[in-house]
């Protein structure tokens, strides 16, 4: 009768340790799909925010250059006073590139440095390459799409350097890695548009 009781406490023993242990398993099975699935959405929205930074990195330089196109020395003519035949042109209509002009150091030409910047889209590597006068130098990464727009003073399309007032950019980023809500493009992305006026150009 002793040796029965053992018996059965034993067994009983063994079935408990199972039963805690199969539901142990279970515990720790869904924590690590909880820290899983918490580790996925942190790399998500991490992606997202650089995704984010870059396009606004970009556009306020952007910006901040185009806004300063066509600056001069008073003491030079340049293109304010030269309405028909301007000596210097601020923004020169161009598809391909966005191209700024600026004589900050006011000695009546643009050659030194950051005076003329180029801005070029490379499509094969998804960059904004930018050109201050050390050749085109990767500017922003991972951006699907750059486009430029030359407007008069009424917002409408022009193609000539005189008419430019203000520029119509347009960025698109996107994510770094495919991300699990966009499964159509496997990329989260983000386009920002902004009327700038470069300030310095004829009135």
């Amino acid at each position: 009768m002793w040796n029965d009781s053992i018996g059965s406490s034993n067994g009983l023993m063994l079935i408990e340790l199972m039963v805690a242990l199969t539901i142990g398993m279970i515990v720790i099975g869904a924590l690590t799909a909880t820290f899983i699935l918490q580790r996925k959405a942190y790399s998500t929205q991490e992606q997202v925010i650089e995704m984010t930074q870059t396009a606004r990195a970009a556009m306020d330089m952007i910006g901040r250059e185009v806004r300063m196109a066509g600056y001069y020395s008073p003491m030079v003519p340049m293109q304010r006073e030269h309405a028909t035949d301007p000596d210097f042109v601020g923004i020169p209509v161009s598809s391909s590139r966005l191209e700024i002009l600026a004589d900050l150091t006011g000695d009546g030409a643009t050659d030194d440095m950051n005076e003329h910047i180029i801005y070029t889209f490379d499509s094969a590597k998804r960059m904004i390459r930018r050109n201050s006068g050390g050749g085109a130098q990767p500017f922003a990464e991972n951006i699907q799409a750059f486009t430029f727009e030359y407007l008069d003073a009424a917002g409408s399309p022009v193609s000539t350097d005189s008419a430019v007032r203000k520029i119509r950019i347009i960025i698109t980023a996107r994510t770094v890695k495919s991300h699990p809500d966009h499964p159509e493009s496997g990329y989260a992305t983000l386009t920002l548009a902004e009327e700038v006026f470069p300030r310095n150009l004829r009135l």
